[in-house]
């Protein structure tokens, strides 16, 4: 409780910031307050095309997420059981890392739609944060847990929830938590670039060109209050799910 009442102070310290260097600079087109933006979002939440928006760039931006987790998963339980994968992936995972997403999301202009761009924007990025988090957590099994279980016959079902999952659902917890964020900060900047019919992106840009500050606040607003609420439900749902596997 303690530490609640701390955080809500710290942001409501940051808001009041806000307010004041608002006030005081006094130029809405380059800064508006907080209070603005609140009123703004009052006006946009009612509205049918705001939940629209939401709901188109939400479900490509989590559709992109769950490819690139699955992917990401994938490559690296293939990739600690064979050295040469491991290897060969290597050079491709460091692009994957080092690349701007604006690079990222031209290229990919290219090969897909503008109305699918996030889906393959969020999943390059996703891949590489997934794939190394789990590939150390795979490396950092117990072997003489592996042995044991493997001299006592414990049969494949329990060696795996027992051994495997127990150890490697901690790495699969900090990869998400940290990639579901990106992604939703990826997404959003490919659908500035690309700018699809309906998309937040599309309204963050409408923003931009007609110079509506409060409104590129308000979307912004949007886009990182979703993004928490998304890797809070995620992360709950790993948590409930470490509980389960310790029970067992």
């Amino acid at each position: 409780m303690k530490k609640r009442v701390i955080s809500l102070l710290c942001v409501f310290f940051w808001l009041v910031v806000w307010q004041v260097g608002a006030m005081a600079l006094n130029q809405r087109i380059l800064l508006v307050t907080p209070v603005d933006v609140a009123l703004k979002l009052i006006e946009l939440i009612p509205s049918a095309d705001f939940w629209k928006s939401v709901m188109f760039s939400a479900g490509r931006i989590l559709s992109g997420f769950a490819l690139g987790l699955t992917a990401g998963t994938g490559l690296a339980v293939f990739s600690g059981r064979y050295v040469f994968l491991r290897k060969l992936l290597s050079p491709l995972i460091s692009v994957l890392k080092a690349v701007p997403v604006a690079s990222f999301t031209i290229l990919a202009l290219i090969w897909v739609s503008s109305k699918n761009l996030s889906v393959l924007v969020t999943l390059l990025i996703c891949v590489p944060i997934v794939y190394i988090n789990m590939l150390e957590g795979i490396d950092s099994l117990d072997s003489k847990l592996k042995e044991m279980s493997t001299v006592f016959g414990i049969p494949p079902m329990r060696r795996f929830v027992g051994i495997y999952l127990s150890q490697l659902l901690p790495y699969f917890r900090s990869a998400t938590g940290l990639a579901i964020g990106l992604c939703w900060k990826s997404g959003a900047a490919a659908e500035v670039i690309g700018i699809p019919d309906g998309s937040i992106g599309e309204k963050l840009y409408q923003a931009k060109i007609y110079l509506e500050t409060a409104d590129l606040f308000a979307w912004t607003a949007v886009i990182i209050f979703v993004s928490w609420l998304c890797e809070k439900a995620f992360i709950s749902v790993i948590k409930l799910i470490v509980k389960r596997v310790e029970k067992m």
